[in-house]
């Protein structure tokens, strides 16, 4: 279960914030403001003065053609026969005082002749009559337009910029539209009982009189608590899709500002705002960023954040789920929230989402294969069996490694390769084509050969060997990988023994072969001593008895305790270590015991590797029972053609340098 990758059109809960002033938005309209200016008051014609004529003059270039075009106005101040005649002449026949120009302006009394003259050269008209108005619009509207855009400019940038201040203090909560951000209970999978959890809430938002005739109560708060990635949050976006409310979402982190009291300003806006849509959800992710305990650290706490934290105990225990308004948080680490937040009366209800398990995996994939072009040999339910402990975000992510993978490769469509290809590379890392001499590979084949025959070994079936590889991937130089057959809920005793044994017959098989040891086992090291100090500390698994020796390192920054402590005495703890040391000494001599016995096995593990560089967990079994491959190898013809030339023929003359002699020669063990 995993949120969708495309991005969420979202819309402020109120206004937008205003933007900024913006100089380059000022320089544009400035540029505009200036042409404007310039088609009004420099347009052609007024570039050059009009040159003033006689109207007999204009009555001759009338009849012989010359006039481009005119207009005839009457002028009632000079009397009832007085014009004044404006046109233009088809050449620059005439001077001004600015040179020759083809406008030109005459007035004066027109006889009935040259009005008879003027009306045969059909050039000139008559201008419409204008009125008192239309003649103060023409000479307002363009002043109003200029005031207009400096307005603009001007005075509402700055005031915009001024608002800024006045809506610091607002939520920022977002709100998801409806039509395209819609997310039901079909689009959730791996987490039946959490949604079986949640959909008391729809059925209260749908029907709230279902609830209150009763007398009961939905809960106000619903926490939801698990690891990242197992879909949080988009159950509560299901919740609300389901419901066909608006779905509010904010960050616990979008409380907290540098300045005190912003914060809870932003808390009291936000239930008002939840009150005017309700009903509503209001979805606070990573809530632990507000919710932190009050007064935590050294030193005390953060101001800021504990009035935030103070202002929404308040108001989540102030307003009435009647109201329909309901609260829903995520968080991965309860263990940090006030236990304030987490009383009846404001959270009263937490669901744990967890990792999904087998099947969870299976529907969670098939959720997301309905996007992907996948081939009919893809099984999703072996890819479900084969990723333990990956989440729905991590399943997703699966899916589309595989898909890009399969378009690098020119296909058509997902095929289980390109599945396990990308399962392998978001467990275990991308492969490297690292150039290695023959030193280096033969020790990297041997350490990973220890692993492996030391597994098929000691396996009781629900850890079987998948795949064994000495081609770098991630930090490490080789990999011996293994799919459980289910789902690893509990730890056994000779299982972890197991465990521990397979991880150190690494440094067993370099030390034997070798003669040296090396800093690669250096992670084998740590885990198993990891495995070793959970046994004896906290899961009773020594002659200690079963008493926990843990302690909680968290507590000094949780502000519970000023000092670590140990709650057991110094010789107790020498006991610990005397413990420890035991039980990864017995396992050491056993993992040897076992390489010891199988040496031939080894050397032929070994040998397969230098040769193929990357075997299954099927041709280990068989070099056991058999003591030869049975089974061709496949060899990944895709990795090689994604390397680069100098390294693939580095490569080749590598294995070559490094392959044993042919006829199933093994080298000679070189003494301990």
């Amino acid at each position: 279960m995993s949120e969708p990758d495309n991005n969420k059109k979202r819309r402020s809960l109120k206004n937008l914030p205003p933007d900024r002033f913006q100089p380059k938005m000022l320089v544009i309209w400035l540029v505009i403001v200036l042409a404007a200016l310039s088609l009004l008051f420099f347009a052609p014609g007024r570039l050059t003065s009009p040159a003033t004529v006689n109207l007999q003059k204009v009555v001759e270039l009338a009849e012989q053609g010359k006039v481009k075009e005119g207009v005839i106005r009457t002028d009632s101040s000079g009397g009832r026969d007085w014009v004044v005649i404006t046109g233009e002449t088809k050449e620059a026949l005439l001077e001004s005082d600015r040179g020759p120009t083809k406008l030109f302006r005459a007035s004066g009394r027109l006889t009935d002749a040259n009005v008879e003259r003027l009306q045969k050269s059909q050039v000139f008209t008559e201008p419409p009559a204008t009125t008192l108005m239309t003649q103060i619009a023409a000479q307002v509207i363009p002043f109003l337009l200029i005031i207009g855009l400096l307005y603009f400019l001007f005075i509402r940038q700055l005031r915009q910029a001024g608002k800024g201040a006045l809506s610091f203090g607002k939520s920022r909560a977002k709100l998801l539209t409806r039509d395209r951000d819609k997310v039901t209970f079909a689009d959730v999978a791996g987490c039946d009982e959490a949604k079986e959890e949640v959909s008391e809430v729809v059925e209260f938002l749908k029907d709230p009189k279902k609830f209150t005739k009763m007398g009961g109560k939905i809960p106000k708060g619903i926490l939801m608590v698990g690891p990242p990635g197992t879909g949080k949050t988009l159950l509560a976006k299901a919740v609300a899709g389901e419901a066909d409310v608006p779905f509010f979402s904010i960050s616990g982190s979008d409380f907290v500002e540098m300045f005190v009291g912003v914060g809870a300003s932003r808390v009291r806006d936000m239930f008002e705002q939840g009150r005017k849509s309700a009903p509503c959800l209001i979805f606070i992710d990573e809530i632990d960023a507000v919710g932190r305990q009050r007064g935590a650290g050294v030193g005390g706490g953060n101001d800021e954040r504990e009035q935030t934290l103070n202002s929404l105990l308040v108001e989540m225990d102030g307003f009435d789920t009647t109201e329909g308004v309901i609260i829903i948080a995520a968080t991965n680490r309860p263990d940090v929230l006030d236990s304030a937040l987490l009383r009846p009366g404001r959270f009263d209800r937490q669901i744990m989402v967890d990792l999904p398990d087998i099947l969870g995996r299976e529907q969670i994939l098939r959720v997301h294969a309905r996007k992907i072009s996948l081939a009919e040999s893809v099984d999703l339910s072996v890819i479900a069996r084969g990723t333990p402990g990956l989440s729905g975000a991590d399943l997703a992510n699966l899916l589309n490694e595989a898909a890009l993978l399969a378009a690098r490769r020119n296909k058509k469509r997902v095929e289980m390769i390109d599945v396990d290809d990308a399962r392998e590379k978001v467990q275990f890392g991308r492969e490297r084509r690292r150039v290695m001499d023959d030193e280096e590979k033969k020790l990297t084949a041997y350490h990973e050969a220890g692993h492996a025959l030391v597994q098929a070994v000691l396996d009781d079936g629900h850890l079987p060997v998948h795949k064994v590889t000495i081609i770098p991937r991630g930090s490490s130089l080789g990999s011996t990988m293994f799919i459980p057959k289910k789902d690893i809920l509990t730890h056994a005793m000779k299982r972890m023994l197991n465990q521990i044994a397979m991880g150190l017959s690494g440094r067993i098989a370099e030390e034997l072969v070798m003669g040296d040891v090396s800093s690669g086992a250096g992670g084998d090291i740590k885990q198993v001593t990891n495995i070793a100090r959970h046994m004896v500390c906290d899961w009773g698994m020594s002659a200690l008895g079963m008493i926990s020796y843990g302690e909680n390192s968290d507590t000094v920054f949780l502000g519970r305790e000023i000092q670590r402590h140990h709650a057991y005495s110094e010789e107790t703890a020498r006991k610990i270590d005397s413990e420890i040391s035991r039980i990864v000494d017995e396992q050491y001599k056993r993992a040897k015991e076992i390489i010891l016995s199988k040496r031939d096995a080894l050397d032929k593990i070994a040998v397969a590797l230098l040769e193929h560089e990357t075997i299954e967990g099927k041709h280990v079994l068989e070099i056991l029972q058999f003591g030869e491959l049975r089974s061709p190898v496949v060899v990944d013809r895709t990795a090689k053609a994604d390397a680069k030339p100098s390294d693939k023929k580095a490569a080749e003359k590598a294995a070559a340098a490094a392959t044993l002699p042919a006829g199933g020669a093994t080298p000679s063990p070189t003494p301990a």
